[in-house]
């Protein structure tokens, strides 16, 4: 049984996976990395889950950077609490196309944590929140994508500042640099992402899983390839029963006279 995370599933294909390690305030450590990433698995493969909410159980922080202690065994080749190659794969379950992943921070993050939030297809943030990424304070550099992958996020002026010189960045700044999709409230960000899961957890998983894989192969490729691969992606799906029939239905809406907002929606009410 996990000692440091636990699963619930309070709505029809949504998974809350919480990580709870008050004693080091929620860093990293092999063994609760490993279970966060077994935990996003097992909530795809086995609970039906194709969206998942990562939360913390610890107030004041969500998920911090690396358990130095961990770390450093593993460097000189001692017995650390899990294999290294854990954050590896906890970032692979993050980004696994199957699973819209929610990050619900409700406290400071830093280092690897945060990497792991980076990873995550949409970020809501608590007001408090400080954001980190403190690896020159350890004479070490990011490792896990807190350069490369924060850089696409929030451009290379502002990632530069915040690996050089290792000082918090407010989750207001992030927000405004792109970095976060929305700042809630103390104590509201668990339930926004939930508000959020359950609109996703209405929409077609073929069509999200094409999404987030659009998404995810577009990283990689330059932008002529990217609209090749998003086209040839578009095609396969479009021409699925669920996505013709779907199709037929809202323009039978628009044919009776409804207009594109009360079809589509209106614009999410910022909080």
């Amino acid at each position: 049984m996990p000692e440091f995370v636990s699963v619930e599933y309070p709505l029809d294909g949504v998974a809350i996976v919480t990580m709870s390690n008050p004693r080091i305030n929620n860093n990293g450590s092999w063994l609760a990395i490993s279970e966060l990433a077994n935990a996003i698995r097992d909530a795809r493969e086995k609970g039906g889950a194709h969206v998942c909410i990562l939360a913390s159980g610890v107030p004041g922080h969500w998920f911090e950077h690396a358990w130095l202690q961990d770390l450093a065994d593993t460097l000189e080749g001692k017995p650390a609490t899990a294999t290294g190659s854990v954050w590896g794969f906890a970032i692979d379950e993050i980004r696994h196309p199957d699973m819209v992943v929610i990050a619900a921070i409700s406290g400071d993050c830093s280092g690897g944590g945060v990497e792991l939030g980076w990873a995550c297809d949409l970020r809501i943030a608590e007001q408090q929140a400080l954001f980190r990424q403190p690896e020159v304070h350890i004479n070490l550099s990011t490792g896990r994508g807190g350069t490369s992958r924060l850089a696409r996020l929030i451009g290379r002026t502002a990632a530069a500042e915040m690996v050089f010189l290792g000082l918090p960045m407010t989750a207001q700044r992030i927000h405004a640099l792109g970095g976060i999709n929305t700042v809630v409230p103390e104590g509201q960000a668990l339930a926004v992402a939930l508000r959020w899961a359950s609109i996703l957890a209405a929409r077609s998983p073929a069509a999200l899983y094409t999404l987030k894989r659009t998404l995810n192969e577009n990283e990689d490729l330059h932008l002529t390839e990217a609209l090749v691969n998003e086209t040839q992606l578009f095609q396969k799906i479009a021409r699925t029963p669920a996505a013709l029939s779907k199709m037929r239905e809202i323009q039978a809406r628009f044919d009776a006279g409804e207009s594109i907002r009360e079809v589509y929606g209106e614009p999410r009410e910022e909080t």
